[in-house]
């Protein structure tokens, strides 16, 4: 039997978040007869997850084992600091390091990355990867917090050798900060399983129009995301009030739950657009949901890539999207989308009027998503993170 590679990835939370999505895709998509897979996680109780994303979560982990991931859970790696548990987190993962032995350490956002590459370093893992996971440097944070995960990825620049970015702004902002040197990045675009988001779901509009009690030629705006401030989901409520005084047959659609949502409500009620804006919590049948919408809105205050756009986009929708991070690597303004700036309704609203007014443009820009949603796909995520896996066992000169 041929000998394999062993990889570890780690990551603190594995939660329905973009960064738990793409490692889990990393972990199931890369070649098993070539790789053995171990996924090292945290504790999820940090995770502000409801019953159904929970459930979500412990599926995808069932999944992974019956493909051959092994998972290991570690209680101390959490999020948040805590120097008795990063310490404790440190211990436990150079003991997993020691007794697994592994070619390759693949480290997940900042936390992961400073204890993991310590470890790995510590326990002498010849090849350490990075992968950030998107803009933690400014709009997710207060300015404390933001100087320590700044301070955090300079730490693990020092230790760990490749860091893969996802996208071409994320590169740009981590070198404009001082992280690493230019010759240290990678960009591989975050990978999306786009088939259910391709198969037809010709007629799914009208039943779920029906589900919902919204009239058959009612337009329908919406998002899915978390429903927390770095979401922008205020600025899509008084978007909102602005669309539908002028268009009363427009529903909003809020998929995704969090803090926020009944303050959300509350404001949609005091505004007098309750019955025209529809907050479903999560969902686990997005494709069904976003099939319905005539334009997608990510009005996010910061996003790494946005996953969710190459959702929408593979399903042929018009985006209206916020001009920050990683977006712009997405949507292209005038050609599948519009990009306008973060926390500004007045924009926000223009942008969707001019779609809602105009089927054809909606289509054109539909059409141009869906081709370019191609590039995001999964597949290609894992070949390039496969490819770099290969140069970095050519340089080492490790082989079987």
């Amino acid at each position: 039997m041929q000998k394999k590679y062993k990889i570890i990835h780690l990551i603190t939370r594995l939660d329905k978040g973009g960064s738990a999505e793409n490692t889990l895709l990393t972990a199931l998509g890369i070649n098993k007869k070539k790789y053995e897979v171990i996924l090292v996680k945290g504790p999820t109780y940090e995770s502000r997850m409801s019953k159904e994303e929970h459930a979500s979560v412990i599926a995808d982990l069932k999944e992974a084992q019956l493909k051959g991931v092994k998972i290991v859970n570690i209680p101390f790696l959490l999020r948040r600091i805590n120097p008795v548990y990063d310490l404790l987190a440190l211990f436990s993962l150079y003991i997993l390091l020691i007794k697994e032995r592994p070619t390759i350490v693949h480290t997940h956002t900042s936390k992961a990355g400073l204890l993991g590459t310590l470890a790995a370093k510590m326990a002498g893992i010849p090849i350490l990867i990075h992968t950030p996971h998107g803009h933690v440097l400014w709009g997710y944070f207060g300015p404390l917090k933001t100087k320590i995960f700044i301070f955090l990825e300079r730490l693990t620049s020092r230790i760990t050798g490749k860091i893969v970015a996802l996208t071409n702004r994320e590169k740009e902002d981590y070198l404009m900060f001082r992280i690493a040197n230019e010759d240290r990045f990678v960009v591989i675009f975050s990978g999306v399983k786009l088939n259910k988001f391709k198969e037809s779901l010709f007629g799914e509009k009208q039943n779920f129009k029906k589900e919902l009690g919204i009239p058959e030629n009612s337009s329908i705006v919406g998002t899915v995301g978390r429903l927390v401030p770095v979401k922008g989901p205020e600025s899509l409520i008084k978007a909102a009030k602005y669309i539908i005084s002028k268009y009363p047959d427009t529903f909003f659609i809020f998929t995704g739950d969090g803090y926020l949502r009944q303050d959300l409500e509350n404001k949609a009620f005091k505004m007098g657009t309750k019955e025209n804006i529809i907050f479903l919590g999560w969902r686990d049948d997005a494709a069904k949901i976003i099939s319905a919408y005539d334009v997608f809105v990510l009005p996010s205050l910061n996003e790494g890539m946005g996953r969710v756009l190459v959702e929408a986009m593979a399903l042929g929708k018009p985006i209206v999207a916020s001009n920050i991070g990683g977006i712009p690597d997405l949507v292209i303004h005038g050609k599948n989308g519009f990009l306008v700036p973060p926390k500004n309704p007045k924009e926000l609203a223009k942008y969707i009027q001019i779609l809602l007014e105009d089927e054809k443009k909606r289509e054109k820009m539909g059409l141009a998503g869906k081709e370019m949603s191609l590039n995001f796909s999964a597949e290609n995520m894992v070949e390039k993170i496969a490819e770099l896996y290969e140069e970095l066992l050519i340089q080492k000169n490790i082989s079987f």
